[in-house]
Formats: C-alpha cells, structure tokens, sequence
C-alpha cells in the first residue's frame, strides 16, 4: 500500500513533495476525511494508455463512410475511414472539453463516469493527429 502523507506536511515542503511524486513515484495526500493522488504527467500517460476508442463504421450508398464510436453518444460522416477518424477526433476533443468544464455534473452522471479516464487520455493529447491515433477502427457488421 502506498504511504499516505498529511496535507500539513506536504504544505511545509511542498517543493520536496514534488520532486518526489516526479522522481520517486506517485503519493497519497490525507487532508482531514479527503484523499487525493498526486504523480506525474508521465505516470497519467502510463495509466491511462490502455483506453482507446473503437470506432465502427459502414460506407453509405452514396460511398461515403458513417461511424460512430463504442460507449460513446458521438457520430459523423466523412468521404473516406481517416477522414471519419479525425471527425470523430475533433468530436471527441469537444466532449472532453465539456467534460472537464463541467466535471461534477458529468462525473456524476451514471452513464458518464466511465468516460472519465478516457476524456482524460483525450485531454492530454497535443494535438487533433494524437487523440485521432487513439481510435481503432472496426466496420459495423452487417
């Protein structure tokens, strides 16, 4: 088990305490009844690597392609599959930004909270190619 620290001693070295979740490993802060985890950009990459979207999809009669995403309320359409893929990307960085500005309300929705560390793998992407390269694709069955 982790060690958990108190908020007061994390406080008086805060510096320390950075350097250690960076360096040495992740860390539990105790402040009253409240826990929190602290730990790097690096160690939120790592934990959250595994979450990736499926995207299915079906080419329309007019040769276009429609997809959608698994466990996921978004869609579009797009001329080809990669196409598709940035749609669906660009989508899913404006879920994530809603996500994140209102967190409470959608955290707490019982068909969102497991979105949460998939918004999140979305929100540390640098760029729309990143969060793209995070979509698998699967053609719907027929």
């Amino acid at each position: 088990m982790l060690t958990v620290r108190r908020a007061t001693d994390v406080r008086k070295n805060f510096s320390q305490f950075i350097d250690g979740v960076i360096y040495e490993g992740p860390a539990l802060v105790q402040r009253n009844r409240d826990l929190l985890v602290a730990l790097s950009f690096d160690h939120l990459e790592e934990i959250l690597r595994l979450y990736r979207f499926i995207m299915e999809y079906k080419q329309e009669d007019d040769g276009s392609y429609s997809g959608s995403l698994e466990g996921f309320d978004l869609v579009a359409n797009a001329l080809s599959i990669t196409a598709l893929r940035y749609q669906l990307a660009q989508e899913l960085i404006k879920y994530a930004e809603q996500y994140e500005a209102d967190f409470p309300l959608y955290f707490r929705t019982p068909n969102r909270t497991s979105h949460f560390p998939y918004v999140y793998h979305v929100l540390i992407q640098s760029n729309l190619e990143n969060v793209a390269g995070l979509i698998d694709a699967k053609p719907e069955r027929t």
